[in-house]
């Protein structure tokens, strides 16, 4: 827990997050064959770090399954994929109260079609607001920040994982090499 601890604060100091997620409005670029089944979204050993406002567990979950609902309903590919995600720790600094917004989860990936995890080991996102208002954002609005950039975060790891591990229909084919035609003796085309 304090190794945890130690490295979610060493993230508060060097990390940096953009203030707003990609808008969901503009149609989504394909992720392969990936289709949401359902993302299953729990916290049972939810950390306050810092100075910060109190969110429940159950607030907690429910901010961050309607984002992952609706970034990831966008997808209409041919193959069910279910996220599960898991939020360890947050920090809602009040208004006046020095301190970086912030939330830690842990996201495995299953296909539906193998019941297999396509990661063995939880990928840990962790979103850092470091240029935000919170003036003018109450405690809901934080959360909800927070939760849209860490879907984003996500997405972008699934699409790293789609071009480097070949998740959500495999690497994409090479292109075959163009076999020339063989000429036989006469000066003939053989292939033809």
């Amino acid at each position: 827990m304090i190794r945890r601890f130690a490295v979610f604060a060493l993230m508060l100091g060097l990390a940096a997050c953009s203030e707003t997620p990609v808008d969901l409005s503009k149609p989504a670029v394909a992720l392969g064959n990936f289709k949401l089944g359902h993302s299953e979204v729990v916290a049972p050993q939810l950390q306050q770090l810092l100075v910060s406002r109190e969110a429940t567990a159950e607030e907690w979950t429910t901010v961050v399954d309607e984002a992952f609902e609706e970034r990831f309903r966008r997808y209409a590919g041919d193959q069910f994929y279910h996220i599960g995600v898991s939020v360890e720790a947050y920090s809602l600094p009040p208004p006046i109260v020095p301190g970086k917004s912030a939330l830690a989860l842990n996201v495995t990936i299953w296909q539906d079609s193998t019941q297999a995890k396509l990661n063995a080991k939880p990928k840990m996102i962790h979103v850092i607001k470091v240029f935000e208002s919170r003036l003018s954002k109450d405690k809901a609005a934080q959360m909800r920040g927070l939760a849209q950039e860490a879907a984003l975060l996500v997405e972008k790891w699934m699409r790293e994982q789609q071009e480097s591990q070949g998740w959500f229909g495999g690497l994409p084919e090479e292109p075959e090499e163009a076999v020339a035609p063989q000429v036989a003796e006469n000066g003939l085309d053989t292939d033809a």
